[in-house]
């Protein structure tokens, strides 16, 4: 006698399911040890070459001014060349990219210094660096009450740095 209503009809067999189908089979057991330890010469959040504090305020006052300017262009207050000595062409080219897109969105021509109603404020700056010529920086940028960040690479390629990579959040 099938385990089905007699004028129902199966039309294939069931298949048992796994207990991890469709998701991430994650061992779930409570550990035991404690983590393994990594390289300890390094404090929490200090960078993997040291750099002495001279060049790290340098570093993080050049990254405020950049990317204060780069908050500027995209909305539209500045000019996209007044960065091209100090970046990359791909940055130059997002930058210009992302400039038109908010001038479209905002009906207005980028680059001719319209006057924001909430002006962008680099709140903070944060650098980390990889090698004496190179650093990767956070920015906190604040538009009245919201709050964006950007992450960017600066090289020293030129004096004072050239802008490589950046990244809107």
């Amino acid at each position: 006698m099938s385990p089905y209503h007699p004028k129902v009809v199966p039309l294939r067999t069931p298949v048992p399911i796994a207990s991890v189908q469709g998701t991430l089979a994650l061992d779930l057991q409570p550990r035991q040890d404690p983590p393994p330890l990594h390289d300890t010469s390094l404090a929490p959040g200090a960078d993997p070459v040291g750099a002495d504090l001279k060049l790290r305020r340098q570093v993080e006052q050049w990254a405020r001014r950049y990317a204060q300017a780069a908050v500027e262009i995209v909305g539209g207050d500045r000019p996209v060349s007044q960065l091209v000595r100090w970046s990359t062409r791909e940055v130059y080219l997002d930058l210009e990219r992302r400039a038109q897109l908010v001038a479209r969105a905002g009906g207005h021509q980028p680059g001719l210094a319209r006057v924001q109603p909430v002006r962008p404020v680099v709140v903070s700056v944060r650098a980390c660096f990889l090698s004496p010529a190179i650093a990767e920086v956070g920015v906190h940028v604040r538009y009245g009450q919201r709050s964006r960040a950007i992450a960017a690479r600066f090289e020293q390629r030129r004096d004072p740095w050239l802008c490589s990579a950046l990244a809107f959040a």
